[in-house]
């Protein structure tokens, strides 16, 4: 009898919290859509601008739906420029790519090595990486050093060495190699496995989400490296995408504002304001693409070293 009293209780205790599970995902969906309609507002911003004439824009100010469009900003880059942003963009994918898979390579040596318990001076090599994150030279002793001891004066190196480590993302693989059981590492040794064997069969196929992770925070910061080519870089062949794209913008500033003749482009309206939306368009059009693809691994990463730290 007092089973089926309380039944009817229970059914409706099931319903009633069905219904609030299902009105708190409604309510999450609409903030997450919109806070994505917030985020998505200014890259839609961004790009529409760079189709505005620029008397449009000075007249009316950015508009999400401009009232007339044009091609002149993109016209003006690609023909006065476009073999080199190809080249700079040739350059950019070869320093992503070699920097990227050093930088792992090394970060991912060092994470292991200090993740073992059985490391002799782990702990002070530690220290030493925290310490460098800390506290540094300064700006011209690091010159100094890159350019008369390693020779980073126009060469491709300089793209590629400096940024090579990042502590940061060292302890966060450290993370990750710490919470393998060593149990695996003790059988693969019983086996005859040496530590690099143990390094590449077994930690790094074993922290796939923090090498995605990890990678593509290095990627990124390839990508949008233009302060490298700033200091080291006067060959314009070995120009990187952002710092020749930044390049353009500079020259057009200068020729919109008087200080130098426009020459070439004396025929075209120079548009100071639109060039800078297309410009971050050509550069962040690649990243676009290929985040959704991995922006998953990245997020679980995140959140999996947050938890395990």
């Amino acid at each position: 009898m007092s089973i089926a009293t309380r039944s009817p209780a229970k059914h409706s205790n099931h319903i009633r919290h069905s219904k609030n599970d299902h009105a708190a995902r409604i309510i999450a969906y609409v903030i997450v859509g919109v806070f994505g309609l917030i985020c998505l507002y200014p890259l839609l911003l961004t790009l529409t601008v760079s189709f505005t004439p620029e008397d449009v824009i000075n007249r009316d100010g950015f508009r999400v739906i401009p009232r007339t469009w044009t091609t002149d900003t993109y016209t003006y880059i690609f023909a006065h420029s476009g073999a080199r942003i190809l080249k700079s963009y040739g350059v950019t994918i070869l320093v992503t790519v070699v920097g990227t898979l050093g930088s792992m390579l090394v970060t991912c040596m060092i994470a292991y090595a200090i993740s073992l318990k059985e490391m002799k001076y782990r702990n002070v090599i530690a220290f030493i990486c925290n310490f460098t994150s800390i506290f540094s030279a300064g700006l011209i002793p690091w010159y100094v050093v890159c350019t008369n001891w390693y020779g980073l004066r126009n060469n491709i190196l300089a793209l590629i060495l400096p940024p090579l480590f990042a502590v940061w993302n060292m302890f966060l693989m450290r993370t990750y190699f710490k919470a393998i059981s060593p149990s695996l590492y003790d059988a693969a040794k019983i086996d005859g496995a040496g530590h690099w064997t143990i390094f590449f069969r077994i930690a790094l196929p074993l922290s796939i989400t923090a090498l995605l992770t990890v990678g593509l925070m290095y990627a990124l910061s390839y990508w949008n490296d233009w302060w490298h080519a700033l200091m080291f870089i006067d060959d314009r062949d070995l120009y990187p995408l952002q710092y020749y794209l930044y390049s353009i913008v500079s020259n057009v500033n200068a020729v919109s504002s008087g200080r130098v003749p426009s020459g070439a482009a004396a025929n075209i309206r120079l548009p100071a304001e639109t060039v800078k939306m297309a410009v971050t368009i050509i550069t962040i059009g690649p990243i676009i693409f290929l985040y959704p693809f991995i922006q998953r691994y990245f997020v679980k990463g995140i959140m999996m070293g947050a938890v395990k730290e």
